[in-house]
């Protein structure tokens, strides 16, 4: 009965009273098809999900620091025996692990997107039928509805009240409304109406091609947390070369009867300063976390999604979709001024048949009243969330014509009506209210709903997420504030936050009285936390005003409404089921449509950002020691104590075994800024004293020690200093303690004294004990810098707090 619907292949109209209407345009024949494809005209942007193998095995050989310790180890298995040079192995093994890790990451998240890819409706000899965005070729002609994405640069060629939103692309906040033969640009979205556009340009010539190519794809880079790593990296470098410099004259100088030896000694100390595996150990944290969220239906478009959630404090969602699910029921039809219920049900079957893509409110309405022929659509309006309402013109069959709106009682009757109390009523019942209304007006007349006749109620019974109410349990608990922010009835809005028991529910504002001013308005948004009637235009200044307060915001949303407030969010999350636009700008969707799996990506950002801060501690104190071993070797001018096995033995038991478990332990405190400041108040004292505690031991034990073996003797000593306060360091980072924390903690302690007393791992590593003195003295000197490192740590927590 519309120009849109039941429409025969004749062009004719099954069922319509008056003229037929045009002819629709059948696209591309199969053999156009076929010719196009053959001259590559098809639209081959590579947009990935991943980097490809070769970019993770490229990113995880070829580092810098790979490069030092190769060429060290090199020269090691040249001028040291075997055991020297198993810092060079280990390096191995951890970059064979990251790739491993990332390679599953990727296996996974390819395999998400294929299940979260939009696919356009492409019309091709007459039939409409999805396709991925890589099957389309020049002149294909593709529909489009609310929240589809404009996927290629194309011309309108039919155009059904057809509202695009250029602003990602323009910074134009206004919808455009589109005839045919205007331009259409890749990136946009529709906002309301219909049709369809064909493809004048597809593959990299498109817009937005580049852009579109660059937002999707996985990357490593743009965290703070790879950032600070990056910065802490460069001044790593800057100190180790003048330091490795200064160490390879002064061991030449003191050992120059053993030039092999003293090349030995030389790269044991140049080893420990680099912090090799705090690299691998983000990537292979942050992999691991792109692999357990895709196991829940989770979908990770940019990987530094899992570090900003792990930062968020505010989280603002919608209702629809979020805290309801999406289907609605059709309770109850309440005619109003004496209308007759039957041309009433009439009146809404036509409505509904006019939209060819209803929202869930008109479903629902399709769903309760089946459309009559006798009515023929002459013009429709669809449904925008910027105007609340939608409308049809119809034929109604016996010579009257008619102009109906559908949509917010309170948008379509004037404050004050008696009708609005009886509404408020239905809203606190957690039912959705919509005002049918007769206008004399044109449906392109700006004053359309002015003096609006109101004929009926429609009341809509929203179905509540089984799953919600324990989800904003989970955030009040996580110190997250929680905000709902709904273009719904601001009544009905609270009333579904309340039977939520969300606190705050009972104070809901409605946006219309929110001051325009940021500050202003970031003031309300600070003190309240249930927001209905609210614009898209107004969920994106409410983002920005929560952010100009020092918010990190995450924005949850599934309609074309939401997609401006996604793009400005600090994170963007999508339902699957969620429009096109939607899904295209969400760093993170939800495959499963469930709200309920967002605490699970919340607790797995803090898990892995909390970790990394953690560890990172660890691979840095080690640094720090070293580069302050190696600049009290040089000043002293005495042999560097330590070969290459020794600092291996003591890395893999100090810092590398135990990070590993730590960083892929749970950890639920929220991420703070700060990552570089954060981890050297704590990195530079507790190397500072390791090394101190450790070069006091070394200089009494030359003291101590004659002899031809008295260098190894010293050695052994050092080594034990050394080790008992990077146990310390460790046992602190260890702590809040669980069993299996101090689990871990005994079980290298174990280690290393296996080491000490089975002959052949001290012959191994070359560490024997000697006499009885100078061992409890090294004891004793650890024990009095663990008391320091105590008292160290916790002065920096009172002077520089996180």
């Amino acid at each position: 009965m519309t120009q849109r619907a039941k429409i025969d292949t004749d062009g004719g109209e099954a069922g319509a009273v008056g003229p037929p209407v045009v002819h629709r345009p059948a696209g591309l024949t199969s053999a156009e098809v076929a010719e196009r494809v053959a001259r590559g005209e098809v639209n081959d942007v590579p947009v990935r999900s991943s980097r490809s193998t070769t970019d993770i095995v490229r990113a995880n050989v070829f580092t810098r620091f790979n490069a030092i310790i190769g060429v060290l180890w090199v020269i090691m298995l040249f001028v040291a025996p075997i055991q020297d040079s198993l810092f060079g192995f280990v390096i191995i093994a951890n970059t064979g692990i990251g790739i491993i890790q990332e390679l599953r990451a990727k296996k996974t998240l390819d395999g998400l997107a294929v299940i979260g890819e939009a696919k356009p409706t492409v019309r091709r000899d007459g039939v409409a039928a999805e396709l991925s965005t890589s099957e389309i070729v020049l002149g294909d002609l593709i529909e489009l509805g609310p929240g589809d994405k404009v996927v290629v640069d194309g011309e309108v060629a039919e155009a059904d009240s057809l509202e695009i939103d250029e602003s990602l692309l323009t910074g134009e906040a206004d919808p455009v409304v589109k005839k045919p033969g205007d331009r259409m640009m890749s990136g946009s979205f529709v906002v309301a109406g219909g049709g369809a556009f064909t493809a004048t340009k597809v593959g990299r010539e498109a817009y937005a091609a580049q852009l579109a190519e660059e937002a999707s794809r996985f990357t490593l880079v743009h965290s703070e947390l790879r950032t600070g790593i990056s910065t802490i990296l460069k001044y790593v470098t800057w100190m180790m070369v003048p330091t490795a410099i200064g160490l390879v004259i002064s061991q030449l100088v003191v050992k120059d009867d053993n030039f092999k030896d003293a090349v030995a000694r030389t790269v044991g100390g140049i080893v420990p300063m680099i912090p090799e595996g705090l690299v691998l150990l983000t990537s292979v944290a942050f992999a691991i976390g792109v692999v357990r969220l895709g196991r829940k239906q989770c979908l990770v478009q940019e990987l530094p999604a899992i570090e900003g959630l792990a930062r968020v404090d505010v989280v603002c969602l919608d209702k629809t979709g979020t805290l309801t699910e999406g289907g609605m029921d059709v309770t109850e039809l309440r005619p109003l001024n004496g209308a007759d219920e039957t041309y009433v049900r009439k009146v809404l079957g036509a409505l509904g048949e006019s939209d060819p893509r209803p929202n869930a409110s008109l479903q629902a309405i399709i769903d309760a009243y089946p459309d009559t022929v006798e009515w023929r659509c002459t013009e429709a309006l669809p449904f925008s969330s910027a105007r609340k309402y939608s409308g049809a013109a119809f034929s109604e069959g016996d010579g009257e014509n008619s102009t109906w709106l559908l949509g917010a009682p309170d948008v379509l009757l004037p404050a004050g009506d008696p009708a609005l109390t009886e509404i408020d009523h239905l809203n606190e019942q957690v039912l959705r209210v919509l005002l049918l209304a007769r206008t004399v007006h044109e449906l392109d007349s700006p004053e359309v709903a002015t003096g609006a006749r109101p004929t009926a109620l429609v009341v809509l019974e929203q179905r509540l997420r089984p799953d919600a109410a324990d989800t904003l349990s989970y955030f009040a608990e996580q110190n997250v504030a929680t905000k709902v922010i709904s273009g719904d009835n601001a009544v009905s809005v609270g009333a579904v936050a309340g039977k939520l028991d969300m606190p705050g529910a009972a104070n809901t504002v409605d946006a219309r009285t929110l001051p325009a001013d940021r500050e202003e308005m970031a003031k309300v948004l600070d003190e309240n936390a249930v927001f209905g009637r609210v614009t898209p235009q107004q969920k994106r200044d409410m983002v920005a005003a929560l952010q100009s307060h020092g918010h990190t915001v995450a924005m949850t949303g599934d309609g074309v409404n939401d997609v401006l407030a996604l793009k400005d969010a600090d994170i963007g999350v999508s339902m699957g089921s969620g429009s096109e636009a939607t899904r295209a700008v969400a760093q993170i969707v939800l495959l499963n449509n469930s709200f309920a799996t967002l605490p699970s990506v919340v607790a797995e950002g803090r898990r892995v950002i909390g970790n990394i801060t953690r560890v990172a501690t660890l691979f840095l104190t080690k640094t720090v020691y070293s580069v302050l071993l190696a600049v009290l070797v040089v000043c002293s001018q005495v042999e560097y104590p330590f070969l290459p096995r020794h600092l291996t033995l003591l890395s893999t038991l100090t810092i590398g075994v135990p990070a590993f478990f730590l960083a892929l332990a749970p950890n639920k405190e929220r991420a703070k800024p700060n990552f570089v400041r954060r981890v050297m108040r704590y990195a530079i004292p507790g190397g500072v004293i390791a090394g101190a505690a450790t070069f006091a031991t070394y200089l009494l034990a030359r003291h101590h020690y004659t002899g031809p073996d008295a260098l190894a003797a010293e050695t052994s000593a050092a080594t034990l200093t050394l080790f008992l306060v990077s146990m310390w360091v460790l046992a602190i980072i260890a702590r809040p303690y669980t069993w299996w924390r101090l689990t871990l903690v005994a079980t290298m302690g174990g280690a290393f004294l296996l080491v000490l007393v089975v002959p052949w791992l001290q012959d191994f590593f070359a560490l024997k004990l000697v006499g009885v003195t100078m061992p409890w003295t090294a004891v004793a000197i650890a024990a009095a810098g663990a008391a320091l490192l105590e008292f160290a740590w916790r002065w920096v927590d009172r002077r520089f707090p996180a």
